[in-house]
């Protein structure tokens, strides 16, 4: 009988997406365990201990070779958010994956961790969502060891998608949309995650983490908690989907490229069911929540008012 090779921990990864908000907490956590990585990066980045920096992109075929150059394990954090329409989603979501699995082959880099989300369950919803999907569909379709990730709704120091909320609430009130629930996850805590998989863990798995919070979070119930971490009470607003849906052309107008309310979000926003489920929750001796929302939320507050970006706390004295 012949036994598999036991799988080497990985000390050098591979990581896509390392100057954005998830991948900048992970490189952080790459450097505190004293483990290193290649990093892909358009442009020059500033240097960073056990961290050296690849210039490329995931369109650049040279750069995804060089990047996993003497790599363990290959962690693909980046992806498209937010674009103009169904092609751009397809370019950096889609066709990126298939060129990160396409280099990691060639390499023999064997490990491959992807980072998904939740949306890819409901492709039809948005082009995001469908992109995800594919791209999970490509990962696990290809013969690596490979490990799938969707994280829900991700919050932490440096996040710039859920700022508006936080403006809103430190202002008396949180926009919602129609009734519904969602999990959460501080941004930390998916790092821990990301890496716990990259050295060890599931093989052709998918996991759904969360802040621990059985159900998820009802709207309103996560309104209070972004007005009690911004020191304010809040009034949450549902809003029906036909006045989001104009809020999207209204923003689009305003911000141009950068609105960060686009048809395509408000049919994610509206589905009433983003809570990670529990039968795909990582197993304990792997990863658990470290970070209780409340408290990460509170956190994330003090760091938007350190850099400017919320008024000072309520004075309650």
């Amino acid at each position: 009988m012949i036994r598999p090779r036991p799988r080497r921990a990985a000390t050098t990864l591979a990581i896509t997406g390392g100057t954005g908000f998830v991948g900048r907490h992970l490189l952080r956590l790459v450097v505190e365990r004293d483990l290193q990585a290649r990093a892909l990066a358009r442009t020059a980045q500033k240097p960073m201990r056990r961290i050296f920096w690849v210039a490329g992109a995931l369109d650049q075929p040279a750069s995804l070779a060089r990047l996993m150059a003497g790599a363990d394990a290959v962690i693909h954090v980046a992806g498209v958010v937010n674009a103009a329409d169904r092609d751009g989603f397809a370019a950096g979501n889609i066709a990126g994956t298939q060129a990160m699995i396409d280099a990691a082959q060639a390499a023999g880099v064997r490990r491959f961790v992807h980072v998904s989300s939740l949306a890819a369950r409901e492709p039809a919803l948005s082009a995001y969502g469908w992109s995800k999907a594919e791209s999970e569909r490509l990962v696990a379709g290809s013969d690596l060891d490979w490990a799938i990730v969707r994280p829900p709704a991700i919050y932490g120091p440096g996040d710039k998608e859920m700022l508006d909320l936080f403006r809103m609430a430190a202002r008396g009130f949180v926009l919602l949309p129609p009734g519904g629930r969602l999990s959460v996850i501080a941004v930390k805590d998916l790092a821990r995650l990301l890496l716990a998989l990259a050295q060890g863990g599931g093989s052709g798995v998918t996991y759904e983490p969360d802040d621990g919070v059985a159900g998820g979070w009802e709207h309103g119930a996560f309104a209070q908690a972004l007005g009690a971490a911004v020191c304010r009470p809040v009034r949450s607003i549902a809003v029906p989907a036909p006045v989001l849906r104009l809020g999207a052309r209204i923003d689009g107008l305003i911000r141009g490229a950068a609105a960060k309310l686009t048809a395509d979000r408000v049919r994610y926003f509206c589905h009433p069911d983003w809570v990670a489920g529990q039968h795909c929750a990582p197993p304990a001796a792997l990863w658990q929540p470290e970070i209780a929302t409340p408290d990460g939320l509170t956190a994330t507050a003090n760091w938007y008012r350190a850099q400017g970006w919320l008024p000072p706390a309520p004075d309650r004295t």
